[in-house]
């Protein structure tokens, strides 16, 4: 029977979708590293990011519950973003991930280089119309 990786039927790929993406990551490791931060502190860590993004990404990281969000009762309220036990163990595995990228990442350039020239020699082709 042929294996299916569709969303529905596949967990990794639903898991993975919404928990690894480039801001998702960037938010898990800023508050691993740092404990529990104010959205303005988030910000201040992850530089490129808009806020439109980081409140997007947050929102959807509890929504999953790998990040929890705590209102604390001031004038303004102090909104507080830590990571959950759930977000805690999603770390190790990918910090495994993050080891094998440093000790890989030169092959994988090189590779990537190597065709990256081959795809601009094919390109350069000449093509005969008629």
């Amino acid at each position: 029977m042929a294996r299916t990786f569709s969303s529905d039927a596949c967990p990794i790929r639903d898991v993975l979708d919404r928990a690894t993406d480039r801001w998702s990551m960037l938010i898990l490791f800023t508050l691993a590293k740092n404990g529990t931060l104010r959205f303005s502190a988030l910000k201040m860590h992850i530089e490129d990011i808009s806020p439109r993004m980081l409140t997007r990404t947050l929102r959807r990281l509890e929504q999953d519950g790998f990040v929890s969000r705590a209102v604390q009762p001031t004038n303004p309220p102090r909104v507080e973003y830590a990571l959950t036990p759930l977000g805690t163990s999603l770390l190790a595995p990918v910090w495994e991930f993050v080891r094998w990228a440093k000790k890989n990442r030169g092959r994988v350039l090189e590779s990537r280089q190597r065709n990256s020239r081959r795809a601009d020699t094919a390109r350069t082709w000449p093509v005969r119309i008629g």
